[in-house]
């Protein structure tokens, strides 16, 4: 498929899928979108606590490297694992501004390291901040009572809906922890009651710029 970046709302940039008309962050604006859903309605939630987070959607890294900095500014630990199947170019990566408009320079060796370290090895990043990328399909995860977090970052129903299914969300629930948390930038009511069938208890949040509403899903047992 043909892929093109593009600078959204916010200056930050992302990636178009041409043929699908689908962008790997909102449009409206990829580093506010990722503040919104994942850390402000998902990390805030575990403040001085180790967390393990799950990110559904490895993508860009963005989500990844708004954590590693969050958790350096909070002083928390977090045990990071992002699953993708189709990692970017490195054409792409270096086409990503993030480090620029998050006013990250310091750290931009960090982000590198997090594109460029070994497929399902663990690397510590920092004293408080390690990563694993898994190269696997979502339906090929089968994690037990693991995380703490999951940040849901899959492309949209609109083009995938085989990944908002109900098997997929009860690979979810199982993998979370009891009182685990999934957050994502969704919020439709097919996906709400995918997320329900599995297990989950789901409320309906305000969106990031240019979205009204998202979902926070929680598992309780």
């Amino acid at each position: 498929m043909q892929r093109e970046i593009i600078q959204t709302h916010d200056g930050s940039t992302t990636i178009h899928i041409k043929e699908w008309d689908e962008c790997y962050h909102s449009k409206h604006g990829a580093i506010q979108e990722a503040q919104h859903v994942f850390i402000k309605n998902g990390l805030s939630l575990f403040q001085n606590k180790e967390v393990s987070i799950l990110e559904i959607g490895f993508g860009t890294g963005l989500n990844a490297f708004i954590t590693f900095l969050e958790a350096r500014k909070m002083n928390q630990s977090i045990n990071y694992v992002g699953v993708e199947a189709y990692p970017i170019s490195a054409e792409e990566l270096g086409s990503m501004n993030y480090v620029e408009e998050l006013g990250a320079k310091a750290e931009a060796a960090v982000f590198e390291k997090m594109h460029k370290c070994n497929w399902d090895e663990k690397v510590d990043l920092s004293n408080h901040f390690s990563v694993t990328k898994r190269k696997q399909f979502f339906a090929e995860i089968n994690d037990l009572d693991t995380f703490d977090l999951i940040y849901f970052d899959a492309f949209g129903y609109r083009v995938q809906p085989e990944l908002w299914s109900t098997a997929i969300f009860s690979k979810m629930f199982a993998a979370l922890k009891d009182k685990g948390v999934l957050v994502t930038y969704a919020a439709r009511g097919v996906i709400k009651r995918s997320m329900i069938e599995a297990g989950f208890t789901v409320e309906k949040m305000a969106g990031p710029p240019g979205k009204r509403e998202m979902f926070r899903a929680t598992k309780s047992i």
